[in-house]
């Protein structure tokens, strides 16, 4: 059937897309010119090579590598871009957040690499799963009204910091702000027991041992304690994650060292899947089993050297020989987009290389890949997905500080039933133990630099602090029903 629309679309008298433009620029000239110059070639004949064709056969207006299943539908509340907060994701749909986008240099546009991925349950708070947690992308995260005390489940492709170096600024937040429970990350182990993630956060933590006490000031429950998955990099298809019909699996990427992986989550109940290929060179194994994925995420570094080489200064071949060591160049996720048939192909952790390179880009990706596509950057890509359509917006985000309003029920287990009231934990390690007299003695007397009659004694030793979760939430019209 595709071959027939294929060769239907070929009949039509329609005339060069920019995308079959993009694609087929570099191709149509060198064809021109093999023609002028290579006896028996002719001009007729290079035509014939460079016509353009619909890859999802005709369908005027509706653009040529767009297909049918691409658009918008009623659960989506605004076409053109998410607003956080205001959308319910439906039972058996799929949300997925491009975080952050970039390995380096972070930007105004892109921070690190890292993409939420919610499964939906019909509630304000869909089940989640991170994939990487790069520098700046749990900034994006609570400004899309992700509850931090619901911030969990974090699968690390590798070590590199640019897919971590938010975690320790993130998780003793977490708890500060009534995670209450240990935080659960998984990653690959090394070729050394301390090039594994379990030996990355065990001194995470160490570093951040004076952090940690401090915040043991305040209630913080078991939110401190990091629940380690660490799998052996080496196994192929290996199930990292099986729990309430989902499934997570992983594989080994050839990413410059060893201990990189991908990662495939098949979400069994709604029939969906996502794939992230995470760092590494184009690979047989991403190919193999990010076959069919709904969505199929690989990195990629546009392999441009020269024009790199003419913008930054630095000599090509360190383009080239970093490339050809670390990533997958834009030719190469096409041609694995090819290999696996996702639905939408997208490429995230890329450098975006200015106006100027865009149409090299994703002309980079066509030269393999004619199916949906789009890049997971600038910061925040929102693509929605149900078994019948994909579509994907940007999200309107706040400049300012904007997490959402605390629900007592983000403290509840799951499937727990809303007590009348639930007391904050003890703090374990108070400030008169953690600090000696003579620094409390500088303190200024608050009496010196509060106005008249706005003075209160400053509470200093913890009050102990019990919640009324029903009146908390009559307080912002929600009424709970048992």
């Amino acid at each position: 059937m595709k071959k027939d629309n294929k060769e239907k679309s070929k009949n039509q008298k329609s005339g060069a897309s920019r995308r079959d433009f993009l694609k087929n620029s570099t191709i149509a000239a060198g064809a021109v010119a093999a023609a002028m110059t290579v006896p028996g070639v002719s001009a007729a004949s290079a035509e014939t090579e460079c016509q353009p064709t619909n890859p999802y056969g005709p369908r005027p207006g509706g653009g040529v590598s767009l297909p049918d299943y691409y658009k918008p539908w009623p659960a989506i509340k605004n076409n053109n871009f998410y607003i956080p907060g205001q959308e319910i994701l439906p039972k058996n749909e799929m949300r997925i957040f491009f975080l952050g986008s970039t390995p380096w240099p972070p930007t105004q546009l892109q921070s690190g690499t890292s993409m939420l991925v919610e499964l939906g349950n019909g509630t304000l708070q869909p089940r989640r799963f991170f994939f990487d947690m790069g520098n700046g992308s749990i900034r994006n995260a609570i400004a899309l009204q992700v509850p931090a005390p619901l911030i969990n489940d974090i699968f690390l492709s590798h070590l590199h910091s640019d897919h971590f170096a938010d975690l320790p600024y993130m998780y003793p937040f977490r708890a500060f702000s009534g995670g209450f429970t240990p935080l659960r990350v998984y990653g690959p182990s090394g070729r050394t027991p301390e090039l594994g993630t379990k030996h990355m956060i065990k001194h995470m933590k160490e570093m951040n041992r004076w952090h940690e006490e401090s915040f043991n000031v305040n209630p913080m429950g078991d939110g401190l304690e990091i629940e380690v998955t660490e799998f052996d990099w080496k196994e192929e298809n290996g199930i990292v994650y099986n729990k309430d019909g989902v499934v997570v699996r992983h594989w080994p990427r050839s990413h410059v060292k060893d201990g990189a992986s991908a990662y495939r989550l098949d979400w069994e109940d709604a029939g969906l899947s996502f794939v992230w290929t995470g760092d590494g060179r184009p690979d047989e194994l991403s190919a193999k089993y990010g076959k069919g994925a709904d969505v199929f995420v690989s990195e990629g570094t546009i392999d441009t050297p020269t024009l790199s080489s003419y913008k930054l200064g630095a000599p090509p071949e360190l383009w080239e020989y970093t490339i050809d060591i670390f990533h997958t160049m834009y030719y190469a996720a096409g041609y694995l987009f090819k290999q696996a048939q996702p639905r939408i192909g997208c490429i995230c952790h890329y450098e975006w290389s200015g106006a100027g390179l865009d149409a090299e880009s994703v002309a980079e990706v066509r030269s393999n890949w004619d199916g949906l596509f789009m890049f997971g950057g600038p910061d925040v890509q929102v693509l929605n997905v149900s078994k019948d359509a994909i579509w994907a917006r940007e999200a309107l985000m706040p400049e300012g500080a904007a997490p959402p309003s605390m629900d007592p029920r983000w403290l509840l287990k799951p499937g727990e039933k809303l007590p009348e009231t639930m007391t904050l934990p003890e703090p374990t390690l108070p400030r008169e133990k953690q600090q000696e007299q003579f620094v409390r003695d500088l303190e200024i007397d608050p009496h010196k630099y509060y106005p008249p009659g706005e003075y209160r004694k400053p509470i200093q030793k913890w009050p102990g602090i019990t919640l009324n979760p029903r009146e908390m939430l009559a307080a912002r019209g929600i009424k709970v029903d048992d």
